[in-house]
């Protein structure tokens, strides 16, 4: 690790390019702390939003339409705003309105801004999913269900045994296309001080004067987890093949 400090210490002397997180420890810290915040919305986000979505995509299929408005209209709202809007709602709307409780003598918000990001950009993405899994349900035929009938299976049974097993297999290469927009709009994040990537990188520019060669990095690091979300998806589908099916 020395060495590659010293060598991004002689680039900077040399050529002026100031990767300076490679050889301070400070801005290290401070770039690899926004990393794993990153990490960590990322990931909470991810399978909230595959939970929610799988929930509610079994909830819009329902018979009742008690349990299906609801749904709908969760859909409509957060498919058709745009996610920076809801995620000020969220912390600055909701926020404002949750009482504060007493930690060490001093009265503290009962959500923090990571919370309130984590269940934005859930939510906003769940309203998606509910979507993708409802197309892949409806691909599942009607035949398959109605089998799963006549052995015994409850309607819950069944949608979780066997229609959701398919209905994944269908719907993943759109699912992988959202979840990768979610990482990336976990970026939004920033605009309530949630100290992630873009958030520390910010700071390290603003002392150090190297916006360009922070953005190369900033640039770098999202194109290294979205490769790596996508690689993750990719063997997901392809361990979930059933030869000759949904061709």
């Amino acid at each position: 690790m020395q060495a590659i400090a010293d060598w991004f210490q002689r680039l900077y002397e040399t050529t002026g390019l100031n990767f300076s997180v490679f050889y301070d420890a400070y801005d290290w810290d401070r770039y690899f702390s926004g990393l794993k915040m990153t990490l960590l919305l990322s990931v909470t986000t991810i399978l909230l939003s595959l939970v929610i979505g799988a929930v509610g995509a079994l909830l819009q299929g329902s018979p009742s339409i008690l349990l299906r408005l609801p749904v709908n209209a969760f859909v409509v709202v957060f498919r058709n705003t745009p996610p920076l809007v809801q995620l000020f709602f969220f912390y600055f709307g909701l926020g404002t309105m949750l009482p504060a409780i007493e930690t060490a003598g001093m009265r503290v918000p009962l959500l923090n801004n990571v919370q309130w990001a984590i269940i934005s950009l859930s939510l906003f993405a769940a309203a998606f999913n509910v979507e993708i899994f409802r197309s892949g349900i409806e691909a599942v035929p009607r035949t398959t269900l109605e089998a799963a009938e006549a052995l015994g299976y409850t309607r819950l049974k069944a949608y979780v045994h066997i229609v959701l097993p398919l209905a994944i297999r269908v719907c993943l290469p759109a699912l992988n296309n959202n979840l990768v927009n979610l990482l990336k709009t976990t970026t939004l994040a920033y605009a309530i001080a949630v100290p992630e990537t873009l958030y520390a990188v910010k700071q390290i520019w603003s002392e150090s004067q190297n916006v360009f060669e922070m953005m190369v990095l900033l640039l770098a690091t999202y194109g290294i987890l979205v490769g790596i979300l996508v690689w993750l998806m990719h063997r997901w589908e392809r361990a979930m093949r059933i030869p000759g099916y949904a061709r």
